[in-house]
């Protein structure tokens, strides 16, 4: 079915409906501009919020979490978000809009050049009928005219009162106007044959001509708006699987984040290596010399001594740190320090701290050592090509970037030779002992004392006059025994043992000896597991045996324990505290 056919009497109906259905087109196109600018919007806010919560140069030391990792990867993937959205209004603008302008456009000029041929169709018709309405009325009158000129002749040549020529005069009258009326008649029927001609023709052929061309052109713009359509759903389409490895992206981040990761890089970052200090010992002053009391009250500032092998306990001068307990620690002032206020080899830090600093800085140095000799490298092989053709260059031009490279090569090289001193210092005063008793300390009559595998305390004889230090003087830290699981770190602080390099000693030298005893024991256990000792000062059990507890834990995971012996009367040690089950008397 056709407009020409079903609606040849509807041209101001077509018109309208026409320009109605180019506004819709026209309302679609402001509807996606208006998209578009929102996309757009949208996409820059995105990118200003990425920008804006970018970590700061001073948190880049945090992006070691993984909580701080899975954010700034969060933030990538929004920023990805937002080109998408920008690529999707571009899309749009570019390929859609622009479309439905050409196409509105060019919708209007040929409906007005349609709606131009229907008014002159209906300009030519309205001609036509006017054309034959006057040949009407002009016959209409010549006919009248004709029939009184015929009566009058009647009339006339029934009168005998008129001459001859008076009746001859209203004959020719009446003979001009019959004329008159055949020529009015024949007009009005050639008239109203060209106009029933012209009418077939206009309703027929011209005008359903023009009513198809507006149908053409109202379908053409109905398609128009389908594809359209489609084409901005697809342009969505197109962005979509990009959007939702953005959307994995983002949800990898987060499954990304592991707590307990994190915990141990908080660990890591601020571990320093101390332990906290020991239990204060209690002073029984009626068991001592009132001048060892004396000595001992200000049990701050003394040092520990050891239990001699003999089961004597030897008291060395107690000597006071120069500098305090952080100054014997951390060493003297005179490294120069760095751009941040912190000494060059970072000895203000604490000791695991120090050689994390210290390491980072030797993989920086290494780092900038390589580029410098695969810069000088380049500069010889230039060299080397320009001395063996000159057309190429001159190879004094490379000399004096060569000269500058070696020094500069040389300077760094010093500098990390410089820092890998630093680094092994630092390594020496970290003394790693997984033995359990060093993990162990006690005192007994404000004195430190390490227990050993046979139950007796021990120290190194002192060297009167000496202070050459000794393991226990330096920084060191131990770690429990892996078997249990439950280590804790314990460092001890310089001057803790005999032979510290402490020079200023206060009081008077005390010696006294004394019996050392088997410790009592306090309760009984079982072990659940077999333990076999792996380090110093622990002792093997096998599963079920019993055994009797001399010491309880002490927060490191291990429990001193003693066994009868058939060879030396008593095997004295540690075992983990997870593997036994303990009964302590009342």
């Amino acid at each position: 079915m056709s407009w020409g056919t079903e609606l040849w009497d509807q041209y101001d109906n077509l018109s309208i409906h026409t320009n109605r259905g180019i506004e819709v087109l026209d309302k679609y196109a402001n509807f996606l501009r208006d998209r578009v600018a929102i996309e757009t919007e949208y996409a820059g806010k995105l990118r200003r919020l990425v920008k804006n919560y970018q970590p700061k140069k001073k948190e880049e030391e945090d992006n070691e979490f993984t909580s701080r990792q899975a954010f700034r990867n969060l933030l990538k993937e929004v920023g990805d978000l937002a080109g998408q959205r920008e690529v999707v209004s571009e899309t749009l603008q570019l390929q859609i809009i622009q479309g439905i302008t050409l196409l509105s456009k060019t919708l209007r000029e040929d409906r007005k050049k349609c709606l131009n041929d229907g008014t002159m169709l209906q300009q030519t018709l309205s001609a036509q009928l006017s054309a034959l309405e006057r040949a009407k009325r002009n016959y209409d009158k010549a006919y009248r005219d004709s029939e009184k000129a015929v009566e009058n002749h009647k009339k006339a040549d029934m009168d005998f009162n008129l001459s001859r020529a008076e009746v001859e005069r209203y004959k020719n009258i009446m003979t001009s106007k019959i004329q008159q009326s055949d020529d009015a008649k024949n007009e009005y029927a050639n008239q109203l044959q060209k106009t029933n001609n012209l009418q077939q023709q206009h309703y027929g052929i011209l005008l359903p001509a023009v009513f198809n061309r507006l149908q053409e052109l109202d379908e053409k713009r109905t398609r128009g708006i389908r594809e359209f359509i489609i084409g901005a759903a697809d342009v969505e389409s197109s962005v979509a699987p990009i959007i939702a490895r953005c959307m994995e992206g983002i949800v990898k981040a987060g499954e990304s984040i592991n707590e307990k990761e994190d915990s141990l890089k908080v660990i890591e970052r601020y571990q320093s290596g101390f332990t906290p200090p020991p239990d204060i010992p209690f002073e029984d002053l009626s068991k001592m010399d009132s001048s060892i009391a004396s000595n001992q009250s200000n049990y701050s500032n003394v040092t520990y001594n050891h239990m001699t092998i003999k089961g004597t306990i030897s008291g060395p001068k107690f000597k006071k740190p120069r500098g305090g307990i952080l100054n014997s620690i951390f060493g003297s002032n005179k490294n120069s320090l760095t751009a941040d206020g912190q000494k060059e080899d970072y000895s203000d830090l604490p000791p695991n701290q120090q050689r994390k600093k210290l390491q980072a800085k030797i993989a920086e140095l290494q780092h900038k050592v390589d580029q410098e000799t695969n810069t000088r490298d380049g500069l010889m092989k230039m060299k080397i090509v320009y001395e063996a053709n000159s057309s190429l260059g001159n190879p004094m031009t490379v000399e004096g970037q060569l000269n500058e490279s070696e020094h500069e090569l040389e300077k760094l090289k010093i500098d990390l030779k410089k820092y890998q001193g630093f680094l092994d210092k630092a390594n020496q005063l970290q003394v790693v002992n997984n033995s359990p008793q060093s993990n162990r300390n006690q005192l007994q009559n404000g004195h430190r004392t390490s227990r050993h595998s046979n139950g007796s305390a021990s120290a190194d004889d002192h060297n009167d006059g000496d202070d050459q230090p000794d393991d226990a003087g330096s920084l060191s830290s131990s770690s429990a025994s892996p078997e249990s699981g439950l280590g804790t770190s314990h460092t001890s602080l310089p001057g803790s043992g005999q032979g510290s390099a402490n020079e200023n000693a206060i009081g008077e030298e005390a010696c006294y000896e004394t019996e050392v005893e088997l410790s009592p024991s306090i309760g009984t256990c079982r072990a659940l597991y077999p333990f076999e000792a792996t380090s110093e000062g622990s002792i093997p059990m096998s599963e079920g045996e019993e055994l009797q507890v001399i010491e309880i834990d002490q927060g490191d995971g291990w429990t001193r324990v003693r066994r009868a012996n058939n060879s030396n009367g008593w095997d004295e040690g540690f075992v983990p505290t997870s593997y036994i089950i303990c009964t302590l008397f009342a």
